[in-house]
């Protein structure tokens, strides 16, 4: 019968693509894929959390800031040893900046002979 149509080809009458699938049957994420990271905001007031677990949190916020990366270490000493560590030519304000430091530290030595 629908060879006879005129409304369409027959690739609009096959599933291929278009299949609707039934609840029972709909693929799911997996229940811990489900959650975003750092979906609860700190201060909320209407989170249930003790006031402990807010203070452990504030601490370990505390000490995540004290401890730097090693790259970023190395940013503080020297501003074109991150470039230099990954095999790349520092960049122009990378070694503006480097100048600019060697020419600060320069100062307070001779500021602090003086």
């Amino acid at each position: 019968m629908s060879g006879y149509s005129k409304v369409g080809t027959s690739g609009v009458y096959e599933a291929g693509d278009q299949r609707n699938y039934k609840d029972s049957e709909e693929p799911r994420p997996e229940r811990y894929e489900e959650g975003v990271e750092n979906s609860h905001l700190p201060n909320d007031s209407k989170d249930q959390r003790s006031i402990a677990n807010r203070l452990a949190n504030e601490e370990r916020k505390l000490h995540q800031k004290e401890q730097d990366d090693p790259e970023t270490a190395a940013l503080k000493k020297d501003p074109t040893l991150p470039a230099k560590l990954h095999g790349n030519e520092p960049s122009k304000g990378a070694k503006v900046d480097a100048s600019l430091q060697a020419e600060e530290e320069e100062y307070l030595r001779r500021k602090g002979k003086a």
